[in-house]
């Protein structure tokens, strides 16, 4: 699996993010699918145009 080193920084900032018991992947990916569902708003919205 692949490991990624974050600043002290990040870390607080996810954990502002994190609800429950809420593991630090599942929020990533939380993070991710909202990342390209809104990359996706944006392409279709550019081809209505």
């Amino acid at each position: 699996m692949t490991q990624v080193d974050l600043e002290e920084e990040t870390i607080e900032r996810l954990d502002a993010l994190r609800e429950d018991d809420e593991s630090y992947d599942e929020l990533v990916n939380e993070l991710i699918n909202i990342y390209e569902a809104g990359e996706m708003s944006l392409h279709h919205a550019g081809e209505e145009l």
